[in-house]
């Protein structure tokens, strides 16, 4: 499959084997599901997922935008709401369910817009894991959500973070704080924090922000896990 299937009703990007025993949803940056994006997807399926990105930008013609025009991307996010996203979310993983996926081997996996949209898919019941990287909206809601802080409540599955010290867009103390909200709920969740980790570490596609080093260990983590969360 590519870019070009659309077997959840709109474009997504998939990749691995359907076979697999688990599958994984990458839930895009601001900039679209870009090769970076892509990237990562064919990463994770070489780990034997089978992958799908949805275009959550698929109303507004799927666009991806340059890493250093974020204000294109501004307008577009502007769109996205707590309905829209849910009707995405939803429609992706009963694309999965007709390749037999089903909430307990199913793991969403979100990149800054992404990790906030990772945390809410979390809290609808249809995922069995979810990890966001540097997930933003924590004290203040974003595309609709409430607040990351009130969403912790409704978390239903096992859930990680992944936070850089030197992000500037959420402040240590923004994640100390989402540390306590979500430990004080009934599933396992966990928060792992980068001093040297700006906002975007992950991205190879930003050198201003990428750090290897941490990209590598965050990565690790989150797939190991989904495979202690995850069943087959």
């Amino acid at each position: 499959m590519s870019d070009s299937a659309a077997a959840a009703g709109f474009p997504i990007y998939a990749t691995g084997p359907t076979d697999a025993a688990r599958a994984i949803i990458v839930l895009q940056e601001a900039f679209g599901v870009n090769d970076h994006i892509r990237g990562v997807a064919d990463l994770l399926a070489d780990e034997s997922y089978f992958v799908v990105a949805p275009q959550l930008f698929h109303r507004d013609g799927s666009p991806e935008i340059a890493y250093d025009d974020f204000a294109a991307a501004m307008p577009f996010m502007a769109n996205l709401n707590r309905q829209g996203l849910t009707n995405d979310l939803n429609a992706t993983t009963d694309f999965l369910a007709t390749l037999g996926f089903h909430a307990a081997n199913i793991a969403a996996v979100g990149f800054c817009m992404g990790g906030t949209v990772s945390f809410f898919a979390a809290t609808l019941g249809t995922v069995g894991a979810a990890a966001s990287f540097y997930g933003g909206g924590v004290a203040t809601g974003r595309f609709g959500l409430p607040p990351l802080l009130e969403l912790a409540g409704d978390l239903r599955c096992p859930w990680l973070g992944l936070y850089g010290d030197l992000d500037q867009s959420i402040p240590v103390e923004q994640v100390e704080a989402l540390r306590e909200a979500t430990n004080a709920v009934s599933v396992t969740t966990e928060i792992v924090r980068y001093p040297e980790g700006k906002h975007g570490f992950h991205c190879d596609a930003r050198p201003d922000s990428f750090n290897e080093a941490a990209a590598m260990d965050a990565r690790g983590r989150a797939l190991a896990f989904f495979a202690e969360h995850l069943r087959n």
